[in-house]
């Protein structure tokens, strides 16, 4: 298989992922679609000096973060909060009226966050390890715990705010 397919497979593979860290630190479909392919770019750029010393979701997961930390930065965009539309859920599991409802809110103060806090609890909700979030950030494990510590305390006070 040539460097291209494999590009495609991979990209093809993590579509969800992509999709993820674009509905997060965009607003609207305009900005989501640059991003997205903002990414891609990036992540084809760098795709032949890809070592495999990490998974390829980690690697992934690092470079769409850090693209898009430096296009919001570039662009002076300021992230303020907004509903989830029906293109952000296609990319998760059917859930009840108050589920749904719950994970809109929880989405509106996520979108709250500083930069590095909307990535750092991404990931955490992702499912992703201190170890395997150090690693896509560059923090320490310890670095990570603390800081995923401060945002869930700052996430639930903020909803419980709200309630």
């Amino acid at each position: 298989m040539d460097i291209k397919e494999h590009f495609t497979r991979v990209i093809k593979e993590n579509g969800g992922l992509i999709f993820k860290v674009t509905t997060l630190y965009t607003n609207n479909i305009e900005d989501r679609n640059d991003l997205y392919q903002e990414i891609v770019y990036q992540l084809w750029k760098s795709f032949s000096s890809f070592q495999e010393q990490s998974k390829i979701s980690t690697w992934l997961y690092r470079v769409a973060l850090n693209t898009s930390i430096y296009f919001l930065k570039k662009d002076k965009r300021k992230p303020y909060t907004v509903p989830i539309d029906m293109a952000a859920q296609k990319f998760t599991d059917e859930f009840d009226a108050t589920e749904t409802k719950q994970l809109k809110t929880l989405y509106e103060h996520i979108h709250q966050l500083s930069l590095l806090e909307k990535g750092i609890i991404l990931l955490y909700l992702e499912g992703k390890s201190h170890e395997e979030i150090a690693a896509i950030t560059g923090l320490s494990k310890t670095n990570v715990g603390t800081k995923l510590s401060r945002i869930k305390e700052k996430l639930k006070s903020q909803i419980n705010k709200n309630i």
